[in-house]
């Protein structure tokens, strides 16, 4: 599942190739994903050019204007999937939800493994965009989220640190992949009361996120997950993530996978002690 790593990457990549290019056409495989009729939704896009994309959380936000109008692209890939950009001369996939061309003969194709969102927003409606309006700010995007900022977040917080951290209405874009190294990294246990987390703690587990994420980027995501020319990410190697009855990096002792709400964690239990 893309997570802030892989749909921050994505998005610069669509802002450096897309920027100053114009919609020609839409097609829809799959109007489900949609938030609007999909003949709306191509009289919102077509004839709109690409003033810039970015991130927010885990969805690509992309600017079009059309005269003096705007609109705004804005998509998620839910569990999984791959956003590529085809040159002119290049064959398709075979099955993709939905393709948008461009006026230089590029086609970009947004396909799910699953299920996912494309939705097109006319100006002055995303605030009011129900997916992406209560979202909180994003680490690395946001220059608003600091250290300061996360802080303030967690000042009288109750529940699990997890559960705090994987609300997108907290912090936008990080799920249950990233989450694992983050609180190793801060020798914290996920089902961590934030109630006893000190001043102290909360520093090292913003530090600890900062880190995870900007390492992730680097290597341009997961290695499962692909960019926005098909290529996979880099990044493979978790400290504890996914690593069941192998040694923990730090103290030797076997990483385990422990039930945590609805998820499964993996944790050190000497470094890492509930």
């Amino acid at each position: 599942m893309p997570e802030l790593p892989e749909i921050y990457n994505l998005a610069d990549q669509m802002n450096y190739e897309l920027a100053g290019k114009t919609i020609s056409g839409v097609q829809v495989v799959q109007e489900k994903c949609l938030n609007v009729a999909a003949c709306d939704f191509a009289e919102i896009l077509v004839g709109g050019r690409v003033e810039s994309a970015t991130s927010k959380g885990k969805w690509v936000v992309t600017r079009l204007s059309r005269g003096d109008q705007g609109s705004w692209l804005l998509f998620n890939l839910g569990m999984g999937g791959n956003v590529v950009l085809h040159e002119d001369d290049e064959a398709l996939p075979e099955k993709y939800q939905a393709r948008i061309d461009f006026s230089d003969g590029r086609v970009l194709t947004i396909s799910f493994w699953w299920f996912g969102y494309i939705h097109a927003v006319r100006d002055g409606e995303l605030v009011s965009h129900k997916m992406t309006a209560d979202l909180g700010l994003t680490p690395l995007r946001d220059p608003g989220f600091t250290e300061e900022h996360f802080l303030g977040l967690l000042e009288g917080r109750r529940g699990s640190v997890k559960s705090f951290l994987t609300d997108q209405r907290n912090v936008a874009g990080i799920g249950n992949v990233y989450i694992q190294d983050m609180l190793f990294r801060a020798r914290m246990h996920p089902n961590r009361r934030l109630q006893t987390v000190t001043d102290a703690d909360k520093s090292l587990l913003y530090r600890s996120m900062i880190e995870t994420l900007e390492e992730s980027v680097r290597l341009g995501g997961l290695a499962y997950e692909n960019d926005l020319h098909g290529r996979a990410g880099g990044f493979k190697d978790f400290l504890v993530g996914y690593r069941e009855g192998k040694p923990c990096p730090a103290c030797g002792a076997t990483i385990q996978k422990v039930k945590t709400g609805s998820t499964a964690s993996y944790i050190c239990p000497n470094c890492q002690r509930e």
